[in-house]
């Protein structure tokens, strides 16, 4: 019996020992994260912020003006040190507009009709053409603020200056003007009994008043002026017209606000500074009109 105690006791103590060995076992590792289902995001992802195009433009390190060089003191060609340069108070804007964002200036000389689709086939950054932003053109481009007002003027020949005086003068009489203009505009509605003679560049309306196939071309005054300083067989006449043009602003294609505004904030300064009319002044001495 005290044998056989000592062996039931003997086991007993195995049997604790091996279940005491038991406990510390290694545990049952947890899933791995990589094994766990993953749970569906509830935030959105942030959206890739979108190019706009004056990003663009900074990118390239140049922005592109596209222009009617043939309206001085606008915009036109001259000759600066042997080579064929277009100048005008409108291309120095545009000089201040680039050197504002810190790129280059390249300029494109394109018809006046064709200048808004140009812009809005990304072929120019921004049209610059003594435009006005009438309800019809607002329809396809965004505006600048309006930098600069000109009225308007009506060109004949010096010994017809006196022969034209009133509007009634031109009954029945072919009067020029710039295509897809405000001033064509002016002859259709001012002028519905003249004969409208519609040509893209102001020069060739010139010269057809000088060759005498058109008795009268209307025309901003600061134009009309500078023809007549160059030319004295020109005059203005005194024949007026309504003023309601609103003025000039530079065109921006549509859905650009971040350009439109880093215009508006050169043209604002070059206003008040008193640059716009400097830069029409010295426009004016420059234009070489023959």
């Amino acid at each position: 019996m005290k044998k056989n105690a000592t062996q039931i006791i003997a086991l007993v103590l195995i049997a604790c020992v091996a279940f005491a060995f038991a406990g510390c076992g290694p545990k049952a590792e947890a899933p791995k994260a990589s094994e766990t289902p993953k749970q569906e995001t509830t935030k959105a992802s942030e959206p890739e912020k979108k190019e706009t195009k004056l990003d663009a433009i900074k990118k390239a390190g140049k922005i592109v003006l596209g222009t009617s060089a043939d309206y001085a003191p606008y915009e036109f060609h001259a000759m600066i040190g042997g080579k064929d340069t277009i100048v005008g108070f409108d291309i120095e804007i545009a000089k201040e507009i680039a050197k504002e964002l810190g790129v280059k200036l390249e300029i494109q000389d394109i018809g006046f009709d064709g200048l808004l689709q140009a812009l809005n086939a990304d072929k120019v950054d921004f049209v610059m053409a003594g435009m006005t932003p009438n309800e019809e053109r607002k329809k396809s481009v965004d505006f600048s603020n309006i930098y600069y007002y000109a009225k308007q003027g009506v060109m004949v020949r010096s010994e017809d200056k006196d022969k034209y005086k009133t509007i009634s003068d031109l009954k029945g009489k072919k009067v020029g003007a710039q295509l897809t203009t405000i001033q064509e505009k002016i002859v259709k509605e001012q002028m519905p009994e003249a004969k409208l003679v519609s040509l893209t560049k102001i020069p060739d309306l010139v010269l057809e008043l000088k060759n005498k196939k058109v008795e009268a071309i209307v025309v901003e005054l600061p134009v009309a002026n500078g023809y007549v300083k160059k030319n004295a067989d020109l005059a203005v006449s005194d024949i007026k017209v309504e003023e309601d043009t609103g003025g000039s602003a530079a065109a921006v294609k549509k859905g650009n606000p971040e350009l439109v505004e880093a215009i508006n904030k050169v043209l604002d300064r070059l206003i008040k500074d008193g640059s716009v009319d400097r830069f029409v002044a010295e426009a004016n001495e420059m234009n070489e009109v023959k």
